[in-house]
């Protein structure tokens, strides 16, 4: 028997039509450094998606699934391509501005990209890519910039506000198959090439309700979220669409992502939530160390990313911002986990405990753990595996390129179609998660695991330490064993022997797991989008770059 409900595909277009039309008044508002932000409501917005779909179509002739990148900051006109290109049938691009050259250039060849609309600061990494990317046609620029750098490029060049003036303010929009391509991330690339993940209109909508859910971010109409995260890093965890399906106001930071410009908009807008890795959090509260600032707005923090320090979760609290940790990832649109403590523990001395894990899987993620021989692990909270996933936002496959079937390499998906994250942990019996590690970053000493994240902890709990990272190192006698390198606040006077006997103290760590190798560091390499890049201090200490002492 056959349902009776009408078949209504789930479409980017219909969150467009629905945000512009029903939280037409809601807003977004760009920083823009000096005097007064930028302000767009919803239907202005709505309006100029519009306009855009019409110039892509009618002046730049995009048709079908052709892809329009963005290499843009967050601010409304990107926004305004998030919804106008998707709905038109194309497929959006949004190329991560932190990754180097070479890969940017694969990313955009490999999309065969045919549009790039981009800020006009951004210019001056764009113009040099522009003799490698011959698929690219046009390109559109928005806001202030250097021009003078396309000349003599072999592309048309256009003006993206004299794109939109006077195009039609409605658009005969076409009914898209929600299994079809709507947006296209590529993750960094830190072994190998990039790899495309490509979200469907159904995956894009169906993430959208969960991060509107009470036990997910929670967040309604009567909220403003300041959009850290990068649009072009897994959709901005979602906060575009979400925001746009119910009504939350967006603060929009453009590129000013300093601490001391984030704290004087938070100052400034009063935002009630904000979302970005621990990186900007741990800038943020050092700012507001140095300089007070009147942040008592926003209640409501989620960090994912990487994992969230204790002690930067409790320094938040503090100042009465409530962390909530999330976990994800390029192929899970990102959202996998988000840390609702359960009602039993809320206001005990297991909340804490509950808030510090990855969080619970939400009804569409569904999750196993897989020990090192590929057998399944229970979830009782100490058998630690490989943790796989799967549901309607999670990627099957990733992106083969144009005419090349989708690719299921082994080492990322398994036989029955899990995805394989890298990630190790365990997941408790009602259902939260908690990481361990990455699988190779896993410190692997004497037959035995050690976590480096365990470590990277407890070294940022002391006072004297701004930021450390714990990689495995080889050792003749264990096979490997962990190097610390550590950040130390200006002034400090700590030195290698009273930070291994801090991890020690009150059994923080396991004396056998204490690290004999230490070095001091300027700051903590990081990828593109700020979590802690390991393979280049692995290299680092591999070609003796470092100075390290051995205790």
């Amino acid at each position: 028997m056959l349902s009776t409900m009408q078949d209504v595909p789930l479409t980017v277009t219909r969150i467009l039509v629905h945000g512009a039309l029903v939280h037409g008044s809601s807003q977004i508002t760009t920083w823009t450094g000096e005097g007064e932000p930028q302000r767009r409501s919803f239907r202005e917005a709505g309006t100029r998606a519009v306009q855009l779909a019409h110039a892509l179509r009618d002046d730049l002739g995009v048709t079908g699934d052709e892809r329009v990148a963005t290499l843009m900051w967050n601010n409304a006109e990107h926004v305004e391509a998030y919804f106008a290109i998707p709905s038109m049938g194309a497929v959006l691009h949004t190329l991560n501005l932190r990754l180097p050259a070479e890969q940017l250039v694969f990313i955009v060849n490999h999309a065969a990209d045919r549009v790039v609309i981009v800020n006009g600061s951004l210019l001056p990494l764009l113009a040099p890519l522009l003799p490698h990317l011959p698929t690219v046609e046009h390109v559109v620029v928005s806001g202030p910039g250097d021009r003078s750098l396309l000349d003599g490029a072999a592309v048309r060049v256009h003006e993206y506000e004299e794109l939109l003036a006077g195009k039609p303010t409605t658009y005969d929009w076409p009914e898209i198959d929600e299994r079809q391509a709507a947006a296209m991330c590529y993750t960094s690339g830190t072994t190998g090439d990039p790899k495309g993940v490509v979200y469907s209109h159904r995956s894009i909508y169906l993430h959208s309700m969960q991060v509107n859910m009470a036990q997910s971010m929670g967040l309604t109409d009567r909220d403003t979220s300041l959009v850290v995260v990068p649009q072009f890093h897994v959709n901005a965890w979602g906060l575009p669409h979400a925001t746009f399906m119910s009504g939350i106001n967006m603060l929009m930071p453009d590129r000013f992502l300093q601490a001391a410009p984030l704290a004087e908009m938070i100052e400034s807008e009063r935002p009630t939530h904000a979302a970005a890795v621990p990186t900007i959090w741990q800038g943020l509260l050092a700012e507001l160390h140095a300089k007070p600032r009147d942040v008592s707005s926003l209640t409501q923090v989620t960090i994912g990313g990487s994992a969230c320090p204790p002690s930067l979760m409790t320094a938040f609290d503090e100042l009465g911002m409530r962390v909530c940790h999330a976990w994800g990832m390029t192929e899970t649109s990102p959202l996998g986990t988000i840390a609702r403590p359960p009602a039993h523990a809320v206001g005990t001395d297991e909340e804490f405990g509950y808030r510090l894990t990855q969080g619970r899987f939400p009804a569409s993620v569904e999750a196993r753990l897989t020990g090192p021989g590929g057998e399944r692990l229970p979830w009782d909270g100490e058998s630690a595996g490989e943790l796989e996933v799967r549901g309607p936002w999670i990627a099957g496959a990733y992106y083969g390129g144009q005419g090349v079937e989708p690719l299921r390499p082994a080492d990322k998906f398994s036989e029955d179609g899990w995805l394989k994250t890298g990630d190790v942990g365990t997941i408790s019996a009602d259902g939260f998660l908690t990481l361990t590690d990455r699988a190779k970053d896993v410190i692997k000493s004497g037959g035995e695991w050690i976590s480096s994240v365990d470590l990277e902890n407890a070294l940022m709990s002391h006072p004297d330490v701004t930021e450390a990272a714990v990689v495995a190192v080889p050792d003749e006698k264990w096979g490997e064993r962990p190097l610390a390198t550590v950040v130390l606040k200006a002034g400090s006077a700590a030195d290698f022997e009273s930070l291994r006997a801090f991890l020690a103290d009150e059994g923080k760590i396991a004396r056998w797991q204490l690290p004999e190798r230490w070095t001091i560091i300027e700051s903590v390499p990081k990828t593109s989008v700020g979590k802690f890049d390991k393979k280049v201090l692995r290299r680092q200490y591999a070609e003796g770059e470092l100075d390290v002492t051995k205790l």
